[in-house]
């Protein structure tokens, strides 16, 4: 069985792909050189960082950051901007809708997007932007 963390991860790949379903989906990989039509997402599984601990039972208590980056071209009907804020927005409500994760965390929040061009000489007009997504979760065992 995968480990709480896993599953969380897992979890937030999942939400992403129903909220974006024309995107192409990564996990853990580096910064694709062409944008897909239906733009990119790419989710790192970040650093859990130190848990609160509580004893009695033994607690573990993460605030997992999981960087999340969209990126997207510029299409015929619409600008980079608008499509990226398109899909920004869907991640949002994706989040909103959801905020455990079925269950598998305590609650799940978005950061505000870092947005910046990765416009290139001679390549499409295109965006991109970083968000985090930070599930609160809590297990018995850090590896676990």
């Amino acid at each position: 069985m995968p480990s709480t963390r896993e599953r969380v991860i897992q979890g937030v790949v999942d939400l992403l792909k129903a909220a974006l379903p024309q995107a192409a989906h990564y996990r853990n990989e580096v910064k694709q050189q062409a944008i897909p039509a239906g733009g990119f997402v790419n989710v790192d599984d970040g650093d859990p960082g130190d848990p609160e601990v509580t004893l009695n039972p033994t607690t573990y208590i993460y605030e997992h950051e999981i960087p999340v980056e969209v990126a997207v071209n510029k299409s015929r009907t619409a600008t980079a901007e608008a499509r990226l804020d398109t899909m920004l927005q869907a991640i949002g409500a994706a989040v909103a809708a959801d905020r455990t994760l079925g269950g598998r965390c305590d609650y799940l929040m978005v950061s505000a997007a870092a947005t910046e061009p990765l416009t290139a000489e001679g390549a499409p007009v295109s965006r991109s932007a970083l968000i985090g997504i930070t599930a609160v979760y809590g297990t018995t065992d850090p590896l676990n």
